[in-house]
């Protein structure tokens, strides 16, 4: 006999009347080049008072040994435990809107009975727009403006952002799996993936954040307060500026990927193909490797240009 797909959560008894409201989630265990939906995550959980409303049961979609929880060991007993939390909360934004931000790690089993139990809330709740939002690793220059890639249950959700030019084949996620079955259930969804700097991918990009932000707040009509998120982009960027003017050879690797940019934007205008001289121009991967090179040295403290 199947388990009922409510099962897998609890929900508070003392919920408002959410009609029309917003449900933003950004799970954490696939992709998110740049922590770009972590840092919003918690930016959004920082610029006002919070409660949870539904918790999911961790017990039952996560796999322990695949991803163990942090704890504390102190002197001689255990002093914590840094238990993971599946949760939908319940916030508000400046205009005293409500709104609901689902967080917590990816679930590893049960993925269509999740997508059910979701619906259900969904439903319950008559959320009228169900948004994901994460970063991938693109490759371009963080010189020149971040892109967005943005998908949607329905065309007219994604407004004027432009589409891919093709069809690709990726991993599944939970994000991608949820905003799939909510189309088929006649539920509005979307997503937002920030186009992150494949050299900065495994470092913290506000920046990207701040793309993500400027998205959610168009396409939901929320008033998201900015505070400290684009401060802290500004400082990133100009640590990322400082350790490029330090090395020739950095600043030689982002000057061929604003080439390569630069050739691909006026060919897409064009609606041409990319010039012949791309192609003998090195690869992302060759760039970013050699990027990723100079930034473990100057973590290390270790580089001889110094």
């Amino acid at each position: 006999m199947g388990l009922d797909p409510e099962d897998l959560y609890e929900v508070d008894s003392d919920v408002p009347d959410l009609t029309g409201a917003v449900l933003l989630h950004s799970f954490e265990g696939f992709m998110d080049a740049g922590s770009a939906g972590r840092l919003l995550t918690e930016h959004l959980l920082d610029s006002g008072e919070h409660r949870v409303v539904a918790r999911f049961d961790v017990d039952r979609l996560i796999d322990y040994r695949s991803r163990r929880p942090t704890m504390t060991y102190a002197v001689d007993h255990w002093e914590e435990y840094d238990a993971p939390e599946l949760v939908v909360r319940l916030l508000h934004d400046a205009d005293e809107t409500p709104f609901l931000l689902f967080t917590g790690p990816e679930p590893d089993h049960d993925w269509e009975r999740f997508c059910v139990a979701v619906r259900s809330l969904v439903e319950r709740w008559a959320v009228r727009l169900t948004v994901a939002f994460h970063g991938i690793p693109m490759g371009a220059p963080h010189t020149r403006p971040l892109g967005l890639t943005a998908h949607a249950t329905r065309k007219d959700l994604i407004g004027d952002h432009q589409p891919l030019p093709n069809r690709l084949q990726v991993p599944g996620s939970i994000a991608a799996l949820l905003e799939y079955r909510l189309g088929q259930w006649g539920h509005d969804a979307m997503g937002f993936a920030a186009h992150v700097p494949h050299y900065l991918a495994q470092s913290t990009y506000p920046a990207s954040s701040v793309k993500l932000l400027e998205a959610l707040t168009k396409a939901t009509g929320l008033n998201l307060p900015e505070g400290d998120l684009r401060e802290a982009a500004s400082v990133a960027d100009a640590e990322i500026a400082r350790q490029v003017a330090e090395s020739d050879e950095v600043a030689d690797v982002v000057h061929a990927l604003e080439r390569q940019y630069d050739t691909f934007m006026e060919a897409s205008e064009r609606d041409s193909l990319l010039a012949e001289s791309v192609e003998h121009m090195p690869t992302a991967e060759e760039l970013g490797s050699q990027f990723e090179r100079f930034l473990a040295e100057q973590q290390r403290g270790d580089n001889p240009d110094r």
